[in-house]
């Protein structure tokens, strides 16, 4: 049994490391570029950001009927689903931009969130049937598959942006359409994991002995019930997890947002934004060659505090100066402080929950991070219109500083009041 699981976990690491690197280049191209078109297509420059809020706020309200989805119908089903919308979205698109129509544009990102919602589960399927001690490996493979697409992203916006003449980057959201229609026959590779079978172990044990005792303990194997959400809610420890994935999300996006926009409204070109977007999409996940290593080493609280302080100094760096050099070092540390916190915020989020509750807590979980993504994404176009590159620099601090003050509430709850395990 336990080789049947380690088979089929490897082969659904490969398959959704394929789906997410086909899957990944998709935001990569939505954050290059989104902001520029809206600044394109918009009269107003505070709305300029409003595609990206649509494509988070996709993301948000799409986890809950894909987790709906997915666990009425199955993984695969609901990937498929996934994908459509991803090919839809990608269309309507580069439609909005052909016809110059700024809300028909931001429906397609908003559509393109929705697919978006189901690869950002990938992380979370990976997981499913997994032994205890392989999940943070196979979460940093996965993730690892947004390298590839941290590269297809920006070079499909450079090789595209002009394949219609008139309709500047509308060849672009074609080509995203295309990558999305890709990922429906790499999902149809997906196995469902090997369920153990208690039963007949009990019966084994239970033939073996003939006492009480045996008979105790083949019930105590039986899955506890599922807790309400309002019950898993309450846990500091599932507190600290989506407020640490919120703010290592959030932040990142509120800064990446503005990032391509700053740098065009600075004098540098379109080019050296997007290259700039590519190097922060590397950095985001390159490092999950290592995550999953340091949190198995240091532990899930550990590598999450080291991705808080790596946004922080990305900060520092974006309040330094205005160069080139500066916007793409401030997005690759961004970029790397994102990883840690993420990865290491979805890990503890795997620890807050019984097999029984995956799916409600995965939901919840998503729905809050990329609810406020959907809004920091959205604020950061009006503050840099309004306040400008070093004032959104400087809201950073505020946000590292809750987690770290949330991780101290936790510890001190925890040695001073007995917490139920998941």
């Amino acid at each position: 049994m336990i080789d049947d699981l380690n088979r089929t976990s490897h082969h659904n690491g490969r398959v959704l490391t394929t789906a997410q690197t086909l899957g990944g280049a998709s935001p990569a191209i939505v954050m290059s570029l989104a902001g520029l078109v809206g600044q394109q297509l918009s009269t107003n420059p505070a709305f300029a950001t409003l595609p990206i809020s649509m494509f988070n706020l996709g993301m948000a309200i799409g986890t809950l009927p894909a987790a709906y989805l997915m666990k009425r119908y199955g993984r695969r089903a609901g990937y498929t689903v996934g994908a459509i919308l991803g090919t839809v979205g990608g269309l309507v698109a580069a439609g909005g931009i052909y016809k110059e129509i700024f809300y028909l544009f931001c429906l397609g990102t908003l559509i393109a969130g929705f697919y978006a919602s189901y690869v950002q589960s990938y992380r979370f399927a990976v997981t499913d049937g997994a032994p205890e001690a392989l999940k943070p490996r196979l979460i940093s493979w996965v993730m690892l598959g947004g390298l590839a697409g941290a590269i297809i992203g920006p070079q499909t916006v450079i090789w595209t942006r002009d394949v219609f003449v008139t309709a500047p980057f509308a060849g672009t959201f074609v080509a995203q359409s295309v990558l999305a229609f890709l990922v429906l026959p790499v999902i149809w590779f997906l196995r469902k994991p090997p369920e153990p079978n208690i039963t007949s172990t009990a019966s084994q044990t239970i033939q073996t002995n003939q006492t009480a005792q045996t008979h105790q303990s083949a019930e105590s194997e039986q899955p506890l019930p599922p807790r309400s959400l309002q019950e898993i809610a309450k846990q500091p420890k599932f507190i600290v997890a989506v407020t640490s994935g919120v703010m290592s999300y959030g932040l990142m996006s509120f800064v990446m947002t503005a990032a391509p926009i700053a740098m065009v409204g600075c004098g540098h070109t379109v080019n050296e934004a997007v290259m700039g977007m590519q190097w922060h999409v590397l950095a985001m996940f390159a490092p999950s060659f290592v995550t999953g290593h340091l949190i198995q080493r240091f532990g899930a609280s550990a590598v999450t505090c080291m991705g808080l302080i790596l946004l922080a100094l990305s900060a520092v760096v974006g309040l330094s100066g205005l160069g080139l050099t500066h916007f793409w070092l401030a997005l690759v540390l961004l970029g790397v402080g994102w990883n840690f916190g993420f990865i290491g915020a979805t890990t503890m989020v795997t620890a807050c929950h019984r097999p029984n509750e995956k799916n409600k807590v995965q939901a919840l979980n998503d729905f809050l991070v990329f609810g406020s993504v959907a809004a920091t994404s959205f604020s950061a176009g009006k503050l840099l219109s309004v306040a400008g590159w070093e004032t959104l620099n400087y809201w950073v601090f505020p946000g590292v500083a809750v987690v770290f003050a949330l991780m101290a509430w936790q510890k001190f709850v925890t040695r001073h009041h007995s917490v139920e395990p998941a």
